[in-house]
């Protein structure tokens, strides 16, 4: 196996992580564990409490923070360590991905097996895993001062930041493992729409950003009914705040509606594109995006229906890498030569 692919597989073991870790996230939120560690302490965080008197130490911060007074002031230390475990292997694993990246990287460069070109990319990638890092503890540290809940614009910047090293680390994998000589005179498939492609994408990163407003705000919780929100398709709060674009953000009902609009308009755009690649290509890559980003819609309805039931709200969430997946491998493709 040649060293790119080795470099490509690497790649996609912590793409596989992140992906991981995009369902321990979601269900670090929906159980409302993420604020249970008060403190981040980078090395000796990674080991739990061993004993009774570790655990009580533990729980007696807790009890100090807003989330236990205002909201958890009812529990003891067993249901403690139920939503301990959830936000401990949140960031256990996330501190896991730091180590799987890190070190064969040192491998692969003390080795000397790494392109040159790639160098500043997989460097600018461990950068952005250091930054995702304290970004997480900024997101809970938004919830430790006065209100039990994170800002839903650090909670969007945590995902984002998350995802857009998932796509930079899929991208590289994908042009590692596709990179080889052609064979004389092989025919070669270029990529047919690759602006309408690109539009797609960005559709697709928008709703996932509104997806955790509604995420962060709790918005999901209201008006579970689809397609109608409460007596029209429109809430009739959509523009109680002022000034009347802060509603798009910050209006609970509003910021869901967005999201349901973009979720329909990036169906549009998405299946177009599919269609548009399939017609073309006959690529399987563009039958699966078309189809994922129904399953997705189909998904996201379901967790509204169901008042954001736990197992189909991480499935919409993860589903939504899915489509992210898919629509990044379409444009793999080359594109033609002018």
């Amino acid at each position: 196996m040649s060293g790119t692919r080795n470099l490509a597989i690497w790649l996609f073991s912590c793409c596989a992580m992140v992906m991981c870790m995009t369902i321990i996230g979601a269900i670090t939120r929906l159980t409302e564990s993420g604020l249970s560690i008060t403190e981040w302490n980078v090395v000796m965080g990674a080991l739990p409490p061993l004993n009774e008197a570790q655990w009580a130490a533990e729980f007696a911060k807790y009890q100090a923070s807003p989330e236990f007074e205002l909201k958890h002031f009812w529990m003891q230390v067993d249901d403690f360590k139920q939503i301990f475990f959830w936000e401990w292997l949140h960031r256990l694993w996330g501190r896991t991905i730091g180590l799987v990246f890190a070190l064969p990287l040192l491998v692969f460069w003390m080795r000397r097996q790494i392109p040159r070109t790639l160098k500043p990319h997989l460097l600018g990638l461990l950068a952005l895993g250091a930054a995702q890092g304290y970004m997480g503890w900024y997101m809970v540290q938004s919830g430790l001062v006065d209100q039990p809940a994170v800002s839903h614009y650090r909670l969007a910047a945590h995902l984002s930041l998350a995802l857009i090293i998932y796509s930079y680390m899929l991208w590289l994998g994908l042009k590692l493992w596709t990179e080889r000589p052609a064979a004389a005179n092989s025919p070669v498939m270029f990529h047919p729409f690759p602006a309408h492609g690109a539009a797609a994408l960005l559709c697709v990163a928008i709703t996932i950003i509104w997806g955790a407003f509604v995420a962060g705000l709790d918005a999901g919780l209201i008006y579970n009914s689809f397609p109608y929100m409460g007596d029209g398709l429109v809430p009739a709060e959509m523009w109680t705040q002022t000034p009347g674009w802060i509603n798009l953000f910050e209006n609970h009902a509003s910021v869901q509606f967005m999201h349901r609009l973009l979720g329909i308009a990036t169906g549009a755009a998405v299946c177009s594109y599919a269609w548009r690649g399939w017609r073309a290509t006959r690529h399987a890559i563009f039958a699966y995006v078309g189809i994922w980003v129904l399953v997705q819609i189909g998904l996201g309805i379901s967790t509204l229906l169901s008042q954001v039931w736990i197992p189909v709200a991480v499935f919409h969430q993860f589903g939504a890498v899915i489509l992210l997946s898919f629509t990044i491998a379409s444009l793999q493709l080359p594109r033609r030569p002018r």
